[in-house]
């Protein structure tokens, strides 16, 4: 009986990844709380933290499964994938691209490289003990850019 659970309650997450990929978190979001209904498995937390964020817009509460995702099972990196796009969704694009990269420390996600790639990365700037705003790191990386060099 119990296998026969397991089983029902991982075609239902199968059908919730299929729904967030297609892009219908709604319908992600329900096919995971029925999962998690059949057996509560900690790895599906992260998803589901990001699923409650974006449709219920409970941010706090799906930080927290984000978090619990992370701290339980830090090895996977789709867990850091849902949570940097928490994150984004709270308006913490640093944050997020810093807990992408931790992501990828973990093992290759085309998930995670994607959004990355998305995001877009700066270049350091030209004058590296300069901060990133003065005149003259601005205006020499414009140049060198426009020069080609960069």
């Amino acid at each position: 009986m119990d296998d026969q659970l397991a089983e029902a309650a991982e075609r239902e997450y199968q059908r919730a990844c299929r729904a967030l990929d297609s892009g219908n978190v709604l319908a992600a979001l329900l096919l995971l709380e029925a999962a998690l209904r059949q057996q509560d498995n900690l790895q599906w937390y992260a998803m589901l933290g990001y699923c409650v964020a974006r449709e219920r817009g409970q941010v706090a509460r799906g930080t927290e499964l984000c978090r619990s995702a992370l701290e339980r099972f830090p090895e996977n990196p789709e867990h850091y994938y849902y949570y940097a796009r928490l994150l984004l969704m709270a308006g913490q694009k640093a944050e997020a691209v810093q807990v992408l990269r931790q992501g990828l420390a973990h093992g290759e996600s085309p998930s995670i490289l994607n959004l990355l790639q998305e995001l877009g990365t700066r270049k350091a700037p030209p004058i590296r003990w300069l901060h990133r705003n003065n005149p003259l790191n601005k205006y020499l990386g414009i140049l060198l850019a426009r020069a080609g060099l960069r």
